[in-house]
């Protein structure tokens, strides 16, 4: 049994391309390890920026196949998505290589530093990236493994979803989807909000509640009640309302188009990005950074230059008086903020969803309605293309087009076109010459390409 990242040195990734794999990778790489890996998506003559990337980061990449695997190699480890039947498991198994999962794997690198652990239904990614940068700005020299990539990182060339400081400090997402948040004992653990996701309600509060068990300080979004009863302290906790008796609070909430402005604690604060839920994120990574010793107003000089994660209210521009906006919201509660995030920009928005895996839609049909229904103003409206596939054994007795006509009658707006290939040519009689076009959904891995494709034919 692997109990330190200290024990072995040549590690092999199996279905290295995915966000939360690539990053640990590239993590392991930039600590001096040995790293290779292998994915379905690396095929002979067909160009892969995931592949390239690694590359050039030192990382070997070989096709799925087994031949990547060797008798030197120390460990092995798999994504959720990988089974028993794939050639470089069963070679593994024959070599007596250990095989961990991925987040086995992320607990035993934050295990070996100061970790700051970002939990919570929603917001993770961006909270990382934010604090990533304000504990940059401070001079602190810190890491982060994330589950989107900065574009500050992006810019350098690389993936962004991981990045090697030389300080102690590490960022990492802390995810509830798959349990595997219970596996930290960070320094610090953060909890941005509880909403229905991947599980329900008191599911997610007994994983929540153990993840404060397992952190030496623990910072509490107060804004949102069930988050608010895990509150361990209130000096370490947050809110935007301005009558919590949190120790951080921020007031004065405006958004100019593509900016927003606000206070933590009367320090004023500008970034450029859009949404209250943005303010939030901020928030919580301010408050962190101040628990570290770093003063708000070091915080607000490093998130004025924040210039974002890829494909989070990822504005692609303008055209014949049409915003495009690409968004990685996928539930309810991010649905409902990434479009109100939008109203303030023109007055009417257009989103499209596409839901991912017909048990999660099945399972938040009620909550994807209420919530859409509920910020929908009535000149703004919600269009929707069939739940994406991954394949598997999935029961297709849901679509969206299920979800469309339940919000038809509550008597909004909302519209059905099964492929998305002919959403541009069928929206085009409701744009106006100032709107914003907000394009929402995960796990696709097509979907960065669509988006490309919209804004082109735009």
């Amino acid at each position: 049994m692997i109990a330190s990242i200290n024990e072995f040195q040549k590690v092999f990734f199996i279905g290295v391309a995915g966000t939360g794999m690539s990053a640990l990778a590239q993590y392991l790489k930039g600590i001096g390890k040995e790293v290779n890996g292998s994915d379905r998506y690396f095929q002979p003559g067909v160009f892969n920026d995931t592949k390239t990337k690694l590359e050039a980061e030192g990382i070997g990449c070989f096709l799925q196949d087994g031949s990547g695997i060797t008798p030197d190699t120390d460990l092995v480890v798999v994504s959720t998505a990988v089974e028993e039947t794939v050639p470089e498991v069963q070679k593994s198994r024959s070599l007596n290589i250990p095989i961990i999962r991925r987040s086995e794997l992320l607990a035993l690198i934050a295990a070996s530093k100061k970790t700051i652990a970002v939990g919570g239904t929603s917001g993770k990614s961006t909270t990382s990236a934010m604090l990533f940068d304000i504990l940059q700005h401070a001079g602190l020299e810190p890491s982060i493994i994330s589950g989107a990539g900065l574009v500050s990182i992006i810019r350098e060339g690389k993936i962004g979803n991981a990045k090697v400081g030389n300080g102690d400090w590490l960022v990492i997402e802390a995810d509830e989807s798959d349990g595997s948040i219970v596996q930290y004992h960070p320094e610090i653990g953060l909890l941005l909000n509880v909403d229905k996701d991947h599980k329900e309600i008191e599911v997610l509060m007994d994983v929540f509640g153990q993840f404060r068990e397992n952190s030496s300080r623990f910072v509490v979004n107060r804004t949102h009640p069930l988050a608010a009863k895990l509150s361990t302290d209130m000096a370490n906790d947050f809110s935007t309302d301005e009558n919590s008796p949190a120790a951080y609070v921020a007031r004065d909430f405006r958004q100019d188009g593509l900016s927003i402005s606000f206070t933590i604690n009367h320090v004023p604060f500008t970034m450029q990005v859009v949404g209250k839920h943005n303010m939030e994120n901020a928030l919580a990574a301010a408050t962190v950074a101040s628990l570290l010793g770093i003063d708000l107003a070091i915080s607000a000089a490093a998130l004025e230059l924040y210039t974002g994660i890829y494909r989070r209210h990822q504005v692609m521009g303008k055209k014949e008086g049409v915003w495009l906006i690409d968004d990685y919201a996928h539930n309810p509660a991010k649905c409902a903020a990434s479009i109100q995030a939008c109203q303030p920009i023109a007055p009417k928005v257009i989103a499209w969803f596409q839901p991912h895996g017909y048990g999660p839609t099945r399972f938040l049909r009620h909550d994807f309605v209420e919530e859409i229904g509920r910020v929908l103003r009535p000149e703004d409206e919600i269009w929707m293309s069939e739940i994406f596939y991954a394949g598997g054994t999935a029961t297709k007795d849901i679509s969206a087009n299920d979800l469309i006509n339940d919000l038809r009658e509550q008597g909004k707006p909302a519209y059905f076109v099964e492929d998305r290939k002919d959403l541009l040519a069928v929206l085009r009689p409701h744009f106006t010459d100032n709107c914003v076009l907000l394009l929402m959904g995960a796990r696709d891995p097509s979907l960065e390409q669509f988006a490309a494709t919209v804004w082109q034919d735009l």
